[in-house]
């Protein structure tokens, strides 16, 4: 019985190169009680390996979180297979507004002890107790309220290349330090004004959205699917768009266009730009933007110090990496003192608060 991948990336590649098929790229979430996070991940496992389903799935006691690709003629028995599961009836499926046969080149099925990494010790507040959902044409209209405030719960890099207009933009790196950061800037307003927020494909927000009625926010709202089901539903609708430039995906896409704003910089040079990219010194790769100019000056590293390790023979590369763990002091996203066009993101929780 397989319950790993037994090719590399490179070798999927190619055989999705060969097999000239159109791919799907979808993700879902779905918070539930899941008594044996082992077992239900070893049997969606086997199934979806079956179907040639790739993509990046965590399962948990709280429920799934899962972006994946599925080969667009199997789209349908991955739906039924999913229909069988009880908690993952007609459970809500955001397909990208862009797709990339090479979104994903493994599936990796991993068990957490929870869907989305919050930091909270707090047992004592129900994740399935959500704020109220919204869809697009109610998003519009209540964005509009004076009373409302509404608030990105995406991180820093996320926001930079793409936000709702008027949105709280809080400068972070993790959905842990918005919660308290939101919480202490809206300590006051718990009562007379209507929070707000979005996040990707929703399954931040719906989280949140619990901890702050939990924590005495009386008016919670989220936007049902996020960013990416917000964007089919304009389309289908004809309605406003009020995004601004890109969203941030989190696989090889990096992001989706959503309108034609280019509302960052290039972290080197300054110029209008919002494409992301990972400094090609594997010791160091660094997430950050980068013009198409700048790549080509820098040969697609973030400093003249990884370009010059980047000539080094591979051998000594590797020597140069010994003892350096995988962790955030080294795959940082976007915080350099190098890149002297690194956006500072405004407290916009001042005007609250005066």
């Amino acid at each position: 019985m397989q319950l790993y991948n037994n090719l590399s990336g490179k070798e999927r590649a190619e055989l999705i190169k060969k097999a000239g098929k159109d791919r799907l790229t979808i993700s879902f979430y779905k918070y539930a009680k899941i008594g044996n996070p082992e077992l239900f991940r070893n049997h969606i496992f086997i199934n979806w390996n079956d179907m040639d389903v790739l993509g990046r799935i965590y399962v948990a006691h709280e429920g799934i979180n899962a972006q994946l690709s599925v080969p667009a003629d199997n789209f349908d028995v991955f739906k039924s297979h999913l229909d069988s599961i009880i908690f993952l009836e007609n459970v809500r499926l955001n397909i990208a507004v862009e797709h990339d046969n090479f979104a994903f080149l493994k599936l990796k099925v991993k068990v957490r002890n929870k869907i989305v990494a919050d930091g909270l010790n707090d047992e004592t507040f129900d994740v399935t107790d959500k704020g109220i959902h919204v869809n697009a044409e109610k998003f519009n209209q209540l964005i509009e309220d004076p009373d409302a405030v509404l608030v990105d719960m995406r991180n820093h890099y996320e926001s930079e290349i793409g936000h709702f207009k008027n949105a709280i933009t809080p400068d972070v790196d993790t959905f842990r330090e918005s919660l308290d950061l939101i919480e202490e800037d809206l300590r006051e307003h718990k009562e007379d004004k209507k929070l707000v927020m979005y996040c990707t494909g929703g399954i931040r927000c719906e989280k949140a959205s619990a901890y702050y009625k939990h924590k005495g926010f009386k008016n919670v709202f989220q936007l049902e699917g996020g960013i990416i089901n917000y964007v089919r539903q304009i389309e289908a609708e004809g309605l406003e768009n009020k995004f601004i430039g890109k969203n941030f995906v989190f696989d090889q896409r990096r992001s989706e266009r959503i309108s034609d704003d280019v509302i960052a910089n290039c972290h080197q040079c300054g110029e209008p730009a919002d494409m992301h990219t990972n400094c090609i010194n594997e010791a160091c790769h660094l997430l950050f933007i980068q013009c198409d100019s700048c790549k080509e000056k820098m040969n697609n590293c973030c400093s003249t110090n990884c370009m010059e390790i980047i000539k080094l023979p591979y051998e000594e590369q590797k020597e140069l990496r010994k003892g350096q763990g995988n962790s955030n002091d080294i795959f940082k996203k976007g915080r350099a003192d190098h890149l002297p066009y690194k956006k500072d993101l405004r407290n916009i929780f001042d005007t609250l608060n005066k």
